[in-house]
């Protein structure tokens, strides 16, 4: 049976998309998610929506429980993960309002919880493959959904991941362009990494919004502007994912 954990999801809550919804409150044995769950449907399909910085933008990044999350979706039976996420871009191709599939992440934070096994039983070590973080089988269908309803898109992207809530500094920006990495963020690798670990199907769909700092052409990000491109782009990504979730029946 598909159900669907999505998570950022904004608009999607909408009654005209999500039908017979309902919030319910859980906790899990790595405590409360993000927000309450709302559950319903999109297009016949079971959904399950997170807030991940809850409902009114109140957590800050590294302040996300983002394990209690991934729990929540596995424990009300989500075979699959959507994701969303607002993001900078580091390669002049990706513009403002883009939609970037994502292939590969760098995790470059370092105060988050990013693993559900903190001790191993005696000879059972839990070392997770990770070299194709994302489900091919989602960012198929995402691809081929983008392209059907003529989206400005990649195909790919590597996303670098940062603790913030600060930006990022101009050498920090430069440094992961060097890397390989095509778009920043402060969410997807942790999020990414635990669902891999609970062996839940994700995928990840990124927009971006500015050019974080490393274009000297360009002011740098503010999270004014993160909002008003984010705003004006946000339908795209609605009917990617309803679109997407329509064809998972």
């Amino acid at each position: 049976m598909v159900k669907i954990g999505i998570i950022g999801g904004s608009g999607l809550d909408n009654p005209d998309i999500l039908k017979d919804s309902k919030d319910i409150n859980v906790d899990t044995s790595y405590g409360k998610p993000s927000s309450p769950l709302k559950l319903g449907k999109i297009h016949d399909v079971d959904v399950v929506l997170i807030a991940r910085h809850g409902r009114e933008h109140t957590i800050p990044p590294t302040q996300v429980n983002f394990r209690a999350n991934i729990q929540a979706l596995k424990d009300q039976g989500c075979s699959h993960i959507l994701a969303t996420t607002a993001c900078g871009s580091l390669r002049e191709k990706i513009d403002r309002g883009d939609l970037v599939i994502l292939d590969q992440f760098i995790d470059f934070t370092r105060l988050r919880k990013i693993s559900f096994f903190e001790e191993f039983a005696p000879g059972n070590m839990k070392h997770k493959p990770m070299a194709e973080p994302y489900s091919e089988e989602l960012r198929k269908i995402l691809i081929e959904t983008a392209k059907e309803l003529n989206l400005k898109y990649h195909e790919t992207g590597t996303v670098v991941t940062i603790e913030g809530p600060r930006f990022s500094t101009r050498a920090e920006s430069n440094m992961f362009r060097i890397w390989g990495a095509d778009v920043i963020n402060m969410s997807i690798a942790p999020e990414t990494i635990l669902a891999n670990e609970a062996g839940i199907p994700y995928a990840a769909v990124a927009m971006s919004t500015d050019y974080d700092c490393w274009k000297l052409d360009e002011a740098p990000v503010t999270w004014e502007k993160i909002l008003e491109i984010f705003g004006k782009n946000v339908n795209s990504v609605i009917a990617l994912l309803t679109n997407t979730i329509k064809k998972m029946q």
